[in-house]
């Protein structure tokens, strides 16, 4: 598996625990985001992610910064995206069971680390339910 990560300079710590979580299970990172805590501008680090995700180079992208929504938002923008702001292990999975979502877009200041890793935890472990939520995913993309 090959997932892509950025983050700006409020996701760093973060995004350096879910890249020690991802390889210590054999998962090949590509880090397009900041290590320092220097500040940045989100779409920096989020489109690249987005990118590899729509060009099919990863199987999914992880995007962090302060509220998560900056990193969703530019992620999005990509067809073939399906990005998920996510709070919680419950919201994590649904976005995955019902919107099959190909990045995960955490909020580094409104989430604690542990809650950050189960999230990614979740999110990789969790299946697109298909069925029903099949034709609604269908419609998402702008044509």
């Amino acid at each position: 598996m090959k997932i892509a990560i950025g983050n700006d300079h409020a996701g760093t710590e973060y995004k350096l625990a879910v890249v020690g979580l991802l390889k210590s299970k054999g998962i090949e990172v590509t880090n397009y985001g900041t290590d320092g805590t220097d500040s940045v501008d989100y779409p920096d680090f989020a489109h690249p992610v987005a990118n590899d995700v729509a060009k099919g180079i990863v199987d999914f992208g992880i995007v962090i910064c302060g509220s998560g929504n900056g990193a969703n938002m530019t992620t999005n923008k990509h067809q073939l995206v399906r990005s998920a702001l996510c709070w919680n292990k419950e919201i994590t999975a649904l976005a995955r069971e019902h919107n099959d979502a190909n990045i995960l877009s955490l909020p580094a200041r409104f989430i604690a680390l542990p809650q950050a890793l189960e999230m990614v935890e979740t999110f990789l472990n969790t299946a697109f339910e298909g069925g029903r939520h099949e034709r609604r995913v269908e419609k998402i993309p702008c044509v």
